[in-house]
């Protein structure tokens, strides 16, 4: 059966990457999330799509030259649903300790080989302190990060983010060890399909928020759909 994923939460209902925004998810009964993550200045996971603060809180900057203490401050309603109550951007540590979520795609922008690595470690550090090593998979389109997945926490599930089909993404899926594929739905052929799971990949389709388009991908047999509408894909699908 074809799972639902919130992408960034309930991200057409709710400013997106935002704890009320995963709370939402959750009352939809919709037990798993997408979600990205950017490191703040002083080193912590910080839940936010864009490397710049801009569009989703109006200020000027970049998430990296701001603390943690500072970014929790910031109202990230900008530019999505409305919402009456302000809505702060997350540590990822609070949505672990306030979301229970039965499993976890943590999306890992491109980062430097040393950001990479910190991202990867800090998240291992986490997932190990809350006990969530076996609910969350770290994904990422950047050869950088799924490198540094591999080298430094091999034990964490790794998956590719595949967006354009130039690059095999089964071939590159393959030789980071992945466990998920993250397809654009534009991607997800039929056979594309067929072979990624004969190759024992989870294949995750993304952004899908069109009824026609969610019963067609589940017809076709993907694993799990991430939808900015969990509640449609609930309806739809269940």
């Amino acid at each position: 059966m074809t799972v639902i994923y919130g992408h960034r939460g309930a991200k057409g209902e709710v400013p997106e990457n935002t704890l009320a925004s995963f709370q939402q998810c959750l009352q939809h009964g919709v037990r798993r999330c997408e979600l990205d993550l950017h490191l703040s200045r002083d080193g912590e996971l910080m839940v936010i799509h864009d490397p710049t603060l801009k569009r989703t809180t109006g200020r000027r900057g970049k998430v990296v030259e701001h603390d943690a203490a500072q970014l929790v401050t910031l109202d990230a309603r900008k530019g999505g649903p409305s919402a009456l109550s302000p809505c702060p951007i997350p540590r990822l540590e609070e949505l672990f300790q306030q979301c229970d979520f039965d499993h976890w795609q943590l999306e890992v922008k491109s980062a430097s080989k040393v950001r990479a690595v910190r991202m990867v470690k800090a998240i291992d550090a986490l997932a190990q302190r809350y006990q969530l090593t076996d609910k969350i998979t770290v994904t990422s389109s950047s050869r950088q990060v799924l490198c540094a997945l591999q080298q430094f926490t091999p034990h964490l599930q790794r998956g590719l983010v595949a967006e354009y089909a130039w690059l095999d993404p089964l071939k590159v899926a393959k030789r980071y060890g992945c466990h998920l594929l993250a397809l654009n739905w534009t991607l997800c052929t039929p056979e594309r399909l067929l072979k990624a799971q004969k190759a024992g990949l989870h294949v995750s389709v993304w952004t899908v928020n069109e009824p026609a388009l969610m019963r067609r991908l589940a017809d076709f047999g993907v694993d799990s759909i991430i939808t900015d509408f969990p509640r449609l894909g609930v309806s739809t699908l269940q």
